[in-house]
């Protein structure tokens, strides 16, 4: 009896469930497009780096991009949140979830950017000589022959590091964003109890990262099925 006391005034009552379906959709809606900012800017970063790595070229990009990486990789996403929040949009009126969306977005760049690189040195130099004697220029060699094989190298790697971009999301409260977390936050400050509603945050996210790693097996299996 208690338990469902405890549901109906935490979830039922005042429609308090709302707070936890609404920051649902923005939590996946800041880890979508997060997870695309940091693909797109972590093949770039990747491409920089191996290009340099392999032929001495691109030495101010490389730079910059080791500038980059060394700078997210070594400060905690809440203060690079905390930053573009106060500091660089600090006078600029700006939607909370653009904000936690650049954040993060940032900042799995930098870690993919490190798997995609670490695949593609570890595709055999014949591969690039086989495409250049095809015709292929460097571009066109990476982006055909290359990149294809090193991603699937490293989707394992890359399904884990959006796995752990969705769970990182959970600090966007620290900006007021009403995220998940922040939800059942709100619901714990109104009824005070916290066990019901911390549950059920938990229970989610625990839901979300079983079901993106179900899929994650099966496209890694099809993968390894279409190479056969």
């Amino acid at each position: 009896m208690t338990f469902l006391m405890d549901f109906k005034q935490n979830f039922i009552e005042e429609d308090r469930w709302k707070f936890i379906l609404n920051g649902l959709g923005v939590t996946l809606r800041v880890t979508l497009f997060a997870v695309l900012i940091g693909i797109a800017i972590g093949f770039v970063v990747a491409v920089i780096r191996a290009t340099y790595e392999k032929t001495g070229k691109l030495v101010i990009c490389n730079f910059l991009a080791n500038v980059y990486l060394t700078v997210i990789r070594g400060t905690p996403v809440v203060v690079q949140l905390l930053i573009i929040y106060f500091v660089i949009f600090a006078s600029v009126r700006v939607d909370k979830i653009f904000v936690a969306i650049i954040a993060f977005g940032i900042n799995s760049g930098a870690y993919v950017a490190e798997i995609v690189r670490s695949g593609i040195m570890s595709i055999d130099p014949g591969q690039m000589e086989a495409g250049r004697s095809l015709g292929f220029n460097y571009i066109e060699t990476m982006w055909y022959i290359i990149i294809p094989q090193a991603f699937k190298n490293v989707l394992p790697a890359l399904g884990n590091e959006f796995i752990v971009l969705l769970k990182e999301t959970s600090v966007a409260g620290y900006i007021a964003l009403e995220d998940l977390t922040k939800g059942g936050d709100i619901i714990r400050s109104q009824t005070y109890h916290p066990f019901m509603p911390l549950l059920a945050v938990a229970a989610i996210y625990l839901a979300i990262v079983m079901l993106l790693s179900f899929l994650l097996k099966n496209l890694e299996r099809r993968l390894r099925n279409s190479e056969r």
